[in-house]
């Protein structure tokens, strides 16, 4: 059961596990009391430990970048999962390699605990255990790494599938890992070239279709291809890989959307106290994403005491698509309220005083075009050294990542001419939310629709950029333990220092049209019509929409003029300095139990700052700095204690912390004074960020059942509970003091002597109360031959995960007349499952899977840019995929495959405020089917 320092230098990572002080300190003291007095009145000897299972596969030992077997794959998780010490989840190359998922983010969300986020029908962003991705912290071959979003949370789908050897995701954290979130850690690794036996070549190709069929200015084909290279020279002493990944897929979208928030005003025609909404839209998007992928590793390992890997990783990602949108205002008509009156009739109204369906006559819809180009590139790099002096270990490790995002949003809005158009639109809510308008005029003449200032004026227009980088490096060593050498077994010490600045701008302003005012968009800037029958309105015309603003129109964006610079331009800074010590544990404790793990205690010193604007009443902006330093100290502590027949119990307790969103720590602040004075005062508010927050905080227990069968087959049922010190609220301070903001301010003029209230409210970020999460997990993986013979090849994978929380915080959009003040977690879903059920034999596979998650809350972005909370429907994404591969003769390592991506066609649906009756979006991004080839050598 020993190991040395030494032998987890020639063999696997070493061994993960935790500690904590406070309450969690007493019981990771309370515990190792226990184990050390069992252990000190062992009479008997140490027992010789069960030889290992002779199939078990090491945990590093990796054959190939895409391995055929599916139960390769399934096999070399467990055997990860099985060793390590901390509780984690994982997948493997071969896992990777032949399930259908375009991005590692789709192979991340079947894992136990962990659920995934749509985004333009991709999965994106990943929760762990009911907290939004903000929760967690993503790692890049174990080191943090940047994003291309407005905040921490990574967005996989920009990290290929073929690229990465695997995934490993700690649940619960010890102290030797840097960069530790709270809800769980993901560390995505690349391949090492001397883990092979010899040169691999492997190459992929396929060809892809979307259901939702082509468009006039979009394809509805894809294809994906990928080469991996590994070899080895020097007597095995240096290793390359190499790989490169492309995808060009299309964008394809069918959306029906409500405006948001419901309402209960009297609309004439309407019976009092129905609730309506003051919009309906269709429309289809289309469009192309391509992303480029390259991976390459260098590895010089001259002797077994010392080995050095330098590693490289760029994505380049880019996405163009234009939606041609058919839009009614049920409020607006080209007055407030509708002049001539926006009358409803046969309406109809449920239980829940809900409208369902009516006619509505008097409206002016319009036809917009939106065009959005978004480029994004991830470069990273690093280089670990490992070096063995006797007993002695050393690790140095240096490391530089940058990501940068450019976005261009464009739309312009046409009407029927002559105005105005009133017209009679039959409207309904069928399928759950789904919404049909049927309009009484025909939209489909491009050349009665017309540029020009409608009620949300003629057009606008964003230029979004984003750029975060992030400079590290990191110093380990580990030397036996001196004292209790019976029980620990060696002490590790580093030192981390971490530099990241991260920088957003978003100039954007009105597109308006042009000299030659009022105009058709012309024939050659057409692209044909866009059928949004699926939603009963028909055909509508799509066009070029940059050229249209060309050629017709003037845009100027700014990223200085108010109001769109003050939450939109800033600058935040974060250094941090991370030092720990962490004892491992490799004994024995009773006869015939083991343990092992780690106890240990991380110090992190964060020194946090933020450039920004402030904005008072709309004057000329000035630059505002602020920031604070802070130190936190996280001890942890994870024991595996080892039974007979491959039965472990896991123990975990740790202080966990994550960082506060980045777009939260922004030092933005805007005043505003009322030129209409109250009782002879006049009132003030205002808004911004906040630079002095502290860290998401949590004491966690974790305790874990595991059966294993070697790596064949396992059952697991974890618990873990974790009690949050505080949680980071969007507040309103109504007595907030805006003394040294408003001394300068001009007199009103129509009331010269009227003075500014001195307090007034001001909403920001702010730490407040926290609460409790817990959840219990249930996984097994099994292949039916340990049943009987009769189902050899057949097996699944299967796990549920069942999540609560006593945590409510305040919607900032919401008040008490339009739904909820106080809401739960944003990405906490009560339930989430996932099971593959698949057949192997004789080169044949067959593979189903499933993921499903219950109705959750949803950060998304908006149309200014800023997140949103959205009532996201729970739902069920299948994949499938068929394939055979050749094992001997001429055709020997081809393998050819037909797969599918959401075999259903499943919805992403949100509604109102928790009335499932209330919708919001309905959108559909059809199925993708993929066929291929497989060729290794």
């Amino acid at each position: 059961m020993r190991t040395s320092a030494k032998q987890r230098f020639e063999g696997q990572a070493p061994k993960r596990a935790s500690f904590q002080f406070s309450p969690v300190a007493a019981g990771c003291a309370a515990l190792l009391l226990v184990i050390g007095s069992a252990h000190a009145q062992q009479a008997a000897p140490t027992p010789t430990p069960a030889p290992a299972d002779a199939s078990a596969k090491p945990a590093t030992e990796l054959d190939t970048v895409t391995v055929t077997g599916i139960r390769r794959g399934i096999e070399s998780a467990i055997a990860v999962k099985k060793d390590n010490t901390s509780i984690v989840e994982a997948v493997s190359a071969e896992d990777i390699g032949k399930l259908p998922d375009v991005s590692i983010a789709e192979s991340i969300a079947r894992l136990p605990g962990l659920s995934a986020q749509r985004v333009a029908g991709r999965a994106q962003v990943i929760s762990v255990r009911g907290l939004s991705p903000d929760f967690a912290t993503t790692l890049l071959n174990g080191r943090e790494i940047v994003s291309t979003g407005d905040n921490r949370s990574v967005e996989f789908d920009q990290y290929p599938s073929e690229l990465l050897k695997g995934v490993l995701v700690y649940k619960t954290p010890d102290a030797a890992l840097i960069g530790q979130g709270l809800s769980g850690t993901i560390d995505m690794q690349t391949v090492k070239p001397l883990d092979f036996a010899g040169r691999v070549v492997s190459l992929n190709a396929r060809v892809s279709q979307n259901s939702l069929g082509s468009a006039a200015n979009a394809d509805s084909t894809g294809n994906r291809f990928s080469i991996s290279y590994i070899d080895q020279f020097a007597d095995r002493t240096i290793g390359i890989s190499l790989g490169y990944a492309h995808l060009d897929t299309p964008v394809q979208e069918q959306q029906v959307g409500l405006y948001e928030p419901w309402k209960t005003d009297a609309r004439p025609g309407l019976p009092a106290g129905t609730w309506a909404t003051d919009g309906m839209k269709a429309l289809r998007r289309t469009g192309s994403a391509q992303r480029d992928g390259l991976m390459g590793t260098i590895e010089f390992k001259p002797s077994k005491d010392f080995n050095s890997v330098l590693d490289l990783f760029a994505s380049r990602a880019k996405q163009e698509d234009t939606a041609n949108q058919w839009e009614m205002n049920t409020q607006y008509n080209g007055n407030f309220p509708c002049n001539p009156s926006c009358d409803y009739s046969n309406v109809a109204v449920n239980g829940n005083g809900t409208l369902t369906n009516g006619t509505l006559s008097g409206v002016y819809p319009l036809v917009r075009g939106m065009y959005n180009k978004r480029e994004d590139e991830i470069r990273a790099i690093g280089w670990n050294n490992k070096l063995m002096l006797g007993e002695v270990k050393l690790v140095a490790d240096i490391n530089y990542s940058k990501a940068t995002r450019d976005e261009l949003n464009l739309e312009n809005n046409t009407q029927l001419v002559p105005a105005p158009q009133f017209d009679n639109v039959e409207i309904g809510f069928i399928n759950n939310g789904f919404s049909q308008m049927r309009p009484t005029l025909d939209y489909s003449d491009a050349t009665r629709l017309f540029l020009r200032n409608t009620i949300y004026g003629s057009g606008y227009g964003k230029v979004p950029s984003v750029e975060d980088e992030l400079k590290g490096f990191k110093f380990v060593g580990s030397v036996p333990m001196p004292v209790a050498k019976d029980f620990f077994s060696d002490i590790s010490a580093g030192l981390n220092y971490a530099d990241r600045s991260k920088k957003k701008r978003q100039p954007e302003g009105n597109i308006n049209v042009g000299a030659q005012g009022d105009t058709a968009i012309a024939p050659d800037l057409q692209y044909g019509l866009v059928d949004l029958g699926f939603a009963g309105v028909g055909m509508i015309p799509s066009w070029n929409v940059p050229a249209a603003v060309a050629r017709y129109m003037t845009f100027n964006p700014s990223s200085t003029a108010a109001p769109y610079l003050v939450a939109k331009s800033w600058d935040v800074n974060e250094k941090t300095t991370t030092g720990f010590l962490q004892a491992n544990i490799d004994s024995d404790v009773w006869s015939g139990v083991s343990v092992r793990g780690n106890v240990g205690v991380q110090v992190v010193r964060t020194d946090q700052s933020s450039d920004a604007i402030q904005l008072t009443n709309g004057g000329t902006p000035t630059p505002v700095s602020d920031g604070k330093t802070m130190t936190d100290v996280l001890p942890s502590m994870n024991l595996a204690f080892g039974f007979k027949d491959d039965q472990f119990v896991r123990v975990a307790l740790a202080k966990q912390m994550a960082r506060p969103r980045v777009d939260q720590l922004r030092a933005s602040i805007e005043v505003n004074v009322d030129d209409n004075p109250t009782n002879g005062v006049r009132n003030v508010n205002g808004s911004g960020g906040n630079p002095q927050l502290d860290p998401w905080k949590a004491n966690a227990f974790d305790i874990s059942y595991e059966k294993y069968w070697g790596t064949k087959a396992y059952v697991a049922a974890a618990y873990f509970y974790k009690d949050l010190d505080s949680y980071i609220y969007t507040q309103t301070n109504p007595n907030f003091d805006f003394t040294q903001f408003t001394s300068g301010i001009a007199p009103n003029p129509s009331c010269p002597t009227c003075p500014i209230s001195p307090t007034g409210s001001y909403s920001a970020p702010t730490n407040g109360q926290g609460g409790r999460l817990s959840g219990f997990e249930l996984s097994a993986s099994l292949p039916f031959d340990k049943l009987t013979p009769v189902l050899s090849g057949f097996g699944v994978v299967a796990n549920a995960s069942f999540n609560s929380s006593n945590i409510s915080i305040k919607d900032p959009e919401s008040s008490s007349s339009v739904g909820p003040d106080n809401i739960s977690l944003p990405g906490l879903s009560d339930r989430v499952y996932s099971l593959t059920a698949y057949y192997e034999n004789g080169g044949f596979e067959a593979r189903i899977s499933g993921r499903k998650r219950s109705d959750f809350i949803g950060e998304i972005g908006n149309f200014n840019g800023n997140r949103t909370l959205r009532y996201v429907v729970g739902e069920t994404i299948v994949d499938a995929q068929l394939g055979y591969n050749f094992r001997d003769g001429p055709l020997n390592g081809l393998g050819l495959l037909f797969q599918v991506t959401n075999l259903t066609n499943e919805a992403y649906q949100t509604y109102f405020a928790g009335a499932k009756d209330r919708p919001l979006e309905y959108i559909k991004w059809g199925s993708t089917y993929f066929l291929g080839a497989n060729y290794k050598f």
